[in-house]
């Protein structure tokens, strides 16, 4: 049975909304001088029940909730950059992480997302396919021991970990995922299932979900452009090329059929985050007006 209709309900999921749409964290000169204020009211105003963490966010934990609390928004995740693969960096990035921790704590969010930028080309204004990292044996054991490390501290204060695949790095590919899953601790490491960086790779997102459902712990729904992807594979395009042109766009609105994808997580019973993400210009594409054509989307896919 592949329809999600019915079966991820708001007793099972929840809808959350990334603030990419209305600015880029990775490239601050994205941006349509939308503030912090705007972008939550409208990811209210869209029908989604939270969102993830993003830099013109209060840094005060207190002052965060309340602004949040008022909107009826929670934190969905937020994220944190791991440098496991670089020399000497462990303890920096167990440290940076804790760090996080506390202050997802302070907001009564339960779900840390990380990713490994050890070596990345996705920052980079170089070819991100060309250019990114493939790891030793010895920085893959670094990595996955280190997010081994991460997801006990993360289960030991009752909150889940779950991995995100990236453009540009050294977990990209299929098969760089299948091999962080095989290498990590199932009870403590999860994936972050994130259909566009996926679709950008080349691979195909419901076949990961289907190989892997019982791994997801969170998934971040992003669509893609493929007209776009197949210009920056061509023309050796950077990463931040990719999201100028267009490279990625909400649920509904590219080439990725979701309805399938939510029925292999209906079909595992998943319980979690469905996040909507799409890194755009925000001076080409309307915030709200996505996050709204994406929200009436997710309702005529789930039945809500």
């Amino acid at each position: 049975m592949t329809d999600p209709a019915g079966r991820l309900g708001p007793d099972q999921v929840k809808l959350g909304v990334c603030c990419t749409l209305w600015w880029n964290d990775d490239f601050p000169a994205i941006d349509a001088g939308i503030s912090f204020g705007q972008a939550v009211s409208e990811m209210a105003l869209a029908g989604f029940q939270g969102c993830s963490i993003g830099h013109k966010y209060p840094a005060d934990a207190a002052e965060l909730k309340a602004a949040l609390d008022l909107r009826g928004l929670e934190v969905s995740e937020p994220w944190t950059s791991t440098y496991f693969t670089i020399s000497r960096m462990r303890r920096k990035t167990i440290d940076s992480f804790e760090q996080t921790l506390a202050h997802l704590q302070a907001l009564g969010g339960t779900e840390l997302v990380v990713a490994e930028f050890g070596a990345s080309s996705h920052l980079l204004p170089v070819d991100v396919f060309a250019n990114r990292p493939v790891f030793t044996d010895a920085q893959w054991d670094a990595l996955t021991s280190g997010l081994d490390e991460l997801g006990k501290i993360a289960q030991s204060a009752g909150m889940k970990l779950s991995y995100h695949h990236h453009m540009g790095t050294g977990v990209q590919t299929r098969a760089d995922i299948d091999r962080l899953l095989a290498s990590t601790d199932p009870a403590t490491v999860h994936l972050l299932l994130d259909t566009g960086h996926l679709a950008f790779a080349g691979d195909d997102p419901l076949d990961l979900a289907r190989a892997h459902a019982d791994r997801i712990g969170h998934v971040h729904m992003k669509d893609v452009r493929p007209e776009v992807v197949d210009r920056v594979r061509h023309d050796g395009l950077s990463f931040q090329e990719a999201v100028e042109l267009g490279a990625f766009t909400v649920p509904g609105d590219g080439a990725i059929d979701f309805r399938p994808i939510l029925g292999v997580l209906a079909d595992a019973e998943y319980r979690g985050w469905l996040v909507v993400e799409a890194e755009q210009d925000p001076k080409k594409a309307v915030p709200l007006e996505y996050a709204k054509k994406a929200r009436a989307y997710l309702r005529d896919v789930l039945g809500w």
